[in-house]
């Protein structure tokens, strides 16, 4: 339990963010939009994650080097480069719909996105530049615990249960549907972003995490992958048993919390305003951190939290700059922050198969990995997914 305890971090962190404010509006809109018939997704969702994030997480113990430090050096500086070039552009979207979800959940409060943004801008930024990698981590990690909210608002929706686990475990895939294939797409790219896989296997080099340790950062990358997936359940849950039912058109996540409070009580509403802000300020400091994190990897430049500014000038340069961009943007008016948030999300699903299909040819490299190359199984899923996520973007693309 000890040595669990002392390499737990990595997995449920990476995982957690992933329920940002932009993943808390594509589920609040999964839910407000299709009812339950989004719910099924969620089990292979999370058995992708878990797959994926394993991936990532055993090639930095074995390696000791980031994912855009392999990519780097066994395909070239050039196809990094794009690839970084497109990673880039969707994380400054992502970290945008971060501060949005703060502005939001805070204005549900009666405070200002003028006071709000600035504020909350520069706590994310002290913390990461005048802290070490474990005060930064222990943090993250007590946020980890407020998403908890979401399952209280969940019941406090009063979900008929008779209807809600049928859907669960019963696919209703609408082929026809640009919607309902795009709202799928967002939900693949929200939980299984390709930022994740950077920061989680940086996370673990940085923490340092040994062959001999490498079960217990296992057991935390699952148990991130379930727990993430699960506070997803219950947000669909949510707003299909409240918002859907009723017939309300909601396009934001903040629309959902004001929504839940004359359909579900003012306390499922204030608990799911309150978990949209923990999730944004979480992710507002780790979007960032791992954009960071693969340029540098990329480039060849020092990084890493426990270093000072003049140790990584570049690392904490980028990391600084994509702060004040992104909140400096949320307070333009007129700025579109809501599609900003959402169409993030479905890029993340398309470029998700590119980031995949590198992993793969990287972790089956036998003198990369030594006897730690993925099992049949492993790329049997992985590939599979691969097809299917390409799959769905032809399916958008021909409904469209």
């Amino acid at each position: 339990m000890l040595a669990f305890l002392a390499v737990l971090g990595p997995g449920i962190i990476t995982s957690n963010v992933d329920n940002d404010a932009g993943g808390i509006t594509t589920y609040s809109l999964a839910g407000a939009n299709f009812g339950y018939t989004l719910l099924w997704s969620l089990i292979p969702i999370t058995l992708v994650l878990i797959i994926v994030q394993e991936m990532c997480a055993r090639m930095g113990v074995v390696t000791g080097k980031g994912l855009a430090d392999l990519i780097r050096e066994n395909y070239g500086v050039k196809i990094t480069f794009l690839m970084m070039t497109a990673l880039f552009f969707v994380n400054l979207g992502n970290t945008i719909s971060e501060f949005a979800g703060i502005a939001a959940s805070c204005e549900i409060f009666g405070v200002s996105k003028f006071l709000s943004v600035p504020l909350c801008a520069m706590a994310v930024w002290l913390l990461v530049v005048k802290g070490t990698y474990k005060s930064v981590e222990k943090v993250f990690l007590v946020a980890c615990v407020f998403y908890i909210t979401y399952i209280f608002s969940g019941f406090l929706a009063k979900p008929d249960w008779a209807e809600v686990i049928p859907q669960t475990f019963k696919p209703a895939f609408q082929f026809r549907s640009f919607a309902y294939l795009t709202m799928l797409m967002g939900l693949v790219g929200t939980t299984i972003a390709p930022w994740m896989q950077f920061y989680l296997q940086a996370s673990v080099v940085e923490k340092g995490v040994s062959l001999e340790n490498y079960k217990y950062s296992r057991a935390d990358v699952v148990v991130g992958s379930f727990v993430v997936n699960f506070v997803a359940f219950f947000i669909i849950v949510a707003c299909a048993a409240t918002i859907f039912k009723a017939g309300i058109h909601v396009e934001t996540a903040k629309d959902a919390a004001m929504a839940l409070a004359p359909l579900a009580g003012k306390y499922c509403a204030s608990l799911f305003a309150f978990g949209l802000l923990n999730a944004s300020l979480f992710a507002a400091s780790i979007l960032p951190l791992s954009t960071a994190y693969f340029i540098c990897e990329a480039f060849g430049w020092e990084s890493g939290v426990n270093k000072k500014f003049r140790e990584a000038p570049h690392f904490y340069s980028i990391y600084t700059g994509t702060i004040v961009f992104s909140a400096g943007l949320v307070l333009l008016p007129k700025f579109p922050l809501i599609k900003a948030m959402y169409i993030s999300q479905v890029i993340n699903g398309i470029l998700l198969p590119f980031v995949l299909i590198f992993m793969l040819l990287l972790i089956n490299k036998r003198e990369l990995m030594g006897g730690y190359i993925n099992s049949r199984f492993f790329n049997i899923v992985s590939w599979v997914t691969v097809l299917a996520l390409l799959g769905l973007s032809v399916g958008m693309l021909v409904t469209l």
